[in-house]
């Protein structure tokens, strides 16, 4: 098994902020750096955890993207090297509350671009990945199109995450929707199923979202997760108890870990149990990238 990853590569700067903001004076913060990007993150939970992972990666000519690149290579995952002269690596203010939610303001620089390319040879590849931040950038869609028909025809299974509500609706609900029914697999959480579907409810959500991809996934946080298949009964889990940290990249982990187990077997619960064991791991640490060893 190999998952070739699309998206983007980011370096995240974090800052958790215990108490509230003060505009226009200081609020102390214990503020860190750490790669993050929502492809990239899913290519570092699945290496990490024994899935080999590609992750197409475009960075800036900065001391920035050399770091982003080096801790890929500390993760074990296999990534391209195309690096933008003159652009600055993609980079994420986060901004971290003192009940783990998190704010981003995320600049996307080098990995606006995105073309086929960037794509590498796909022997050996078993599904694909795709984060909805290239389709959405502008200067990325038609590439990111391109790479999502040509895999299609190569017959591999598509996993996609459309990114956040406040994003996609830049594109518009009608875009985003033709999209899903290019994909095998759409993973989102609550918001963006009720955005995506028109439906309150998420199982009526995950009913409608059927019509367009095979396989509907919902995150639902602190809820647990859910899914359904065309033609099989909805399957939903608790979430793992954990004290929250810092939920950026929750949602990434997550996919990584259901990605990993449904490629094993297709079986859809324990897919989302590995998920929802990864997404805890990472909600109980600051940053959104597993933990390895110096």
């Amino acid at each position: 098994m190999k998952v070739l990853c699309l998206g983007d590569i980011m370096l995240d700067v974090t800052a958790v902020v215990g108490a509230p903001i003060n505009q226009g004076v200081e609020t102390r913060a214990v503020i860190s750096t750490q790669g993050g990007g929502a492809a990239a993150n899913v290519a570092s939970w699945l290496a990490v955890n024994g899935t080999p992972a590609h992750l197409i990666a475009r960075v800036g000519d900065d001391a920035a993207g050399s770091t982003v690149l080096a801790e890929l290579d500390r993760y074990g995952v296999e990534h391209s090297q195309t690096i933008v002269l003159g652009a600055n690596t993609g980079v994420v203010i986060v901004l971290v509350d003192a009940l783990g939610e998190r704010t981003m303001f995320p600049d996307s620089g080098a990995n606006s671009g995105l073309s086929l390319a960037d794509l590498p040879e796909l022997d050996g590849f078993t599904a694909v990945y795709l984060s909805g931040y290239p389709l959405v950038n502008p200067r990325s869609r038609s590439g990111a199109l391109e790479i999502l028909r040509t895999v299609k025809e190569r017959g591999l299974p598509v996993i996609f995450d459309p990114s956040t509500v406040g994003v996609l609706l830049e594109v518009g609900l009608n875009q985003v929707r033709e999209w899903l029914s290019l994909v095998d697999v759409v993973i989102l959480n609550e918001e963006e199923a009720h955005f995506l579907s028109g439906k309150n409810n998420p199982v009526e959500a995950a009913v409608e979202l059927l019509t367009l991809a095979p396989l509907v996934v919902i995150k639902r946080g602190a809820l647990g997760a859910m899914a359904q298949e065309r033609g099989a009964h909805l399957v939903q889990i608790s979430a793992v108890e954990v004290d929250v940290v810092d939920t950026t990249g929750a949602g990434d982990a997550f996919a990584a870990g259901f990605i990993q187990s449904w490629m094993i077997d297709g079986e859809v619960l324990a897919a989302l149990n590995n998920g929802a064991v990864l997404a805890a791991e990472c909600v109980a640490r600051i940053g959104s990238r597993p933990a390895i060893a110096n």
